[in-house]
């Protein structure tokens, strides 16, 4: 089926209602998401073999993800101890992108 203007937008077709980015959680992991896609097509366009593993790029996906999911609970009336956990994971994820990724190493 093809999607007219007047159609509804292309997530609501396949049931995906909550699919906007509405929190502050939402937009700060999916810029560490592009950041990973960018650092991983930047690193595996290279001549020389890559120096990290694709299982590394996993944990750090899987930590916006895990940080996406308490953070957004926190701001539905969730309490303010998932705020903290979800700032905790947050800042254990960027330290880990920063140690075992090494995005700002340029060799």
């Amino acid at each position: 089926m093809i999607a007219s203007p007047g159609d509804k937008p292309v997530w609501h077709q396949f049931g995906m209602e909550g699919a906007e980015l509405e929190t502050i959680y939402d937009w700060i992991t999916v810029a560490i998401f592009a950041g990973l896609v960018v650092l991983f097509l930047q690193r595996s366009s290279r001549d020389a073999p890559p120096r990290d593993s694709m299982l590394q790029y996993l944990a750090a996906s899987a930590g916006c993800a895990v940080t996406n999911y308490f953070g957004n609970e926190a701001v539905g009336g969730r309490g303010w101890v998932y705020h903290l956990l979800a700032v905790a994971i947050l800042a254990a994820t960027l330290t880990y992108i920063h140690f075992a990724l090494r995005p700002l190493d340029k060799g």
